[in-house]
């Protein structure tokens, strides 16, 4: 299939099942690395790593291509845009909240993290480093669950 049987909508639709690899719940959609989608002469998808060394990058690319092919696309182009990089405020609102149902407390600009656990806003970082770069670990005082934050970027 050729980009000009396709529309841009239909492209965002089969993106929006495309999991980050990280955090399986949340979409590239969700997550907000999805820049731009373009469907001209060949199909064009521009992506925005959470950062610039984020080693899922690539894993990302190829999801992308494989969904896409998988819809009988075959001229595609990945492109990388690093500038402006990515932030936070770029996770959907609905992204945020299935982070939160996953049980990882999703980016404020507040210095309060609210557990997701139990909601309690009387938590502290256990350390600034979690399973990823992206993430903290926190703990919760009241309920005393383990848990990691999505640091803001």
């Amino acid at each position: 299939m050729v980009a000009t049987d396709v529309s841009k909508a239909q492209v965002m639709e089969w993106l929006a099942s495309v999991p980050d690899p990280e955090i399986p719940v949340l979409s590239i959609l969700d997550l907000g690395i999805v820049r731009d989608v373009d469907v001209q002469s060949t199909v064009t998808v521009t992506l925005t790593p959470t950062y610039s060394g984020c080693p899922a990058t690539e894993v990302i690319e190829s999801s992308v291509l494989a969904a896409l092919k998988q819809h009988g696309v075959d001229d595609i182009v990945i492109k990388r845009a690093l500038s402006p990089p990515w932030t936070t405020d770029w996770i959907s609102a609905d992204g945020r909240e299935k982070m939160r149902r996953y049980g990882i407390a999703p980016p404020t600009p507040s210095k309060q993290v609210a557990c997701p656990q139990c909601e309690s806003l009387h938590t502290e970082r256990v350390s600034e480093f979690g399973s990823t770069a992206c993430k903290a670990a926190w703990r919760c005082r009241d309920c005393l669950e383990p848990f990691e934050y999505f640091k803001c970027l």
